[in-house]
């Protein structure tokens, strides 16, 4: 009897698990895409791009201002810190930093994998920005990169209202804000050097840097979006990418600057770059630069929040792909030691 008991147990386990496997690879995931919305993402943005914030300059007030809005909207969500992290800060001492800056702190939540936890997609953006100049006036910094830290909470959300209804994503999800862009990349390098969890582990990094604007030169060219690095370490990461801008968005994919040759060296110039040196595939996503970049007017007012929403929704539904996936992407072009020192 005690077999019988057992072997029923298993067989209603196996099926549970097959039953899971399918809804989630049955979701209708434009559901959960289409719940990132522009009046959300104006919502969020006016208020982290606001004076209030006082520019996120790296160790300011504005700055942990900001980091505290990140955790309370975390908390709204029901998405916990990871294992080891107080409270969603990785701190970043002011050693890490070059000149008079003070301790600052990465924001991290996570989203566990139902199958295979220990492999972690990292889905980040930089929450910083440069703060105000000497007479007070506020570089709010709504596109570089508000507008990339807004689109991770609702992709975050996104994730989670898929979950509410039964679909668990494979792989685990960190959603990584990063303190210290401005000031050379330095929160997330500190992440990498100092890795919640192990690299090796790390199967991907999906970095979004100003997704807001229409860029210069491209004011004609309708929905579109600068991708970068999508093929520097894996060809698998690059055609799935492509697939799913097909399959879903259908949204023009601008690789100007994926080029090695390009003079803007944007590849070098973003967070992905410390996960891409350390053979972990990346996808960058970039408006390009336009004429309020890094001035007082890149404001709330001048985003684009339907082509923001857009953007931020070929980001999730390419997370969602890759978490869910039977396997990592791999890399098929490793970069050397010599690159990775650069």
């Amino acid at each position: 009897m005690k077999k019988l008991i057992l072997s029923a147990l298993t067989i209603s386990l196996l099926s549970c698990g097959v039953h899971q496997q399918n809804k989630v690879e049955n979701a209708d995931v434009m559901k959960y895409a289409n719940t990132i919305t522009a009046g959300e993402l104006s919502e969020h943005l006016y208020i982290f791009a606001s004076d209030e914030f006082e520019g996120r300059n790296t160790g300011e007030p504005g700055q942990k201002k900001a980091a505290q809005y990140l955790v309370n909207e975390y908390k709204k969500l029901n998405i916990p810190s990871p294992a080891g992290v107080t409270n969603y800060y990785q701190p970043v001492p002011s050693t890490a930093f070059r000149g008079n800056v003070k301790d600052s702190e990465n924001v991290l939540a996570f989203l566990e994998g139902s199958e295979f936890p220990e492999e972690v997609l990292v889905i980040s953006s930089h929450y910083d920005h440069v703060g105000m100049d000497a007479e007070g006036n506020v570089f709010n910094g709504a596109d570089d990169d508000g507008s990339g830290t807004v689109a991770i909470l609702e992709i975050a959300d996104a994730f989670m209202q898929a979950k509410a209804d039964g679909f668990h994503p494979k792989r685990s999800i960190l959603f990584l804000n990063v303190t210290g862009e401005e000031k050379g990349l330095i929160g997330s390098k500190w992440y990498t050097d100092n890795p919640v969890f192990p690299l090796v582990n790390t199967i991907a990094n999906l970095n979004i840097d100003m997704i807001g604007r229409i860029g210069n030169g491209k004011e004609d060219a309708g929905d579109y979006v600068y991708l970068i690095g999508s093929d520097k370490l894996s060809t698998e990461l690059h055609n799935i990418s492509e697939e799913i801008n097909a399959k879903y968005i259908n949204m023009e994919l601008d690789y100007t600057y994926n080029d090695e040759n390009d003079p803007n060296r944007f590849y070098y110039r973003s967070d992905h770059y410390n996960f891409a040196k350390n053979n972990i595939p990346i996808i960058f996503y970039f408006n390009g630069v336009h004429a309020d970049y890094h001035k007082i007017t890149d404001t709330p007012d001048k985003i684009e929040y339907d082509l923001l929403a857009k953007r931020a929704q070929l980001v999730f539904l390419t997370a969602w792909e890759v978490a869910n996936r039977d396997t990592r992407p791999v890399v098929d072009k490793p970069v050397d030691a010599a690159a990775s020192a650069r």
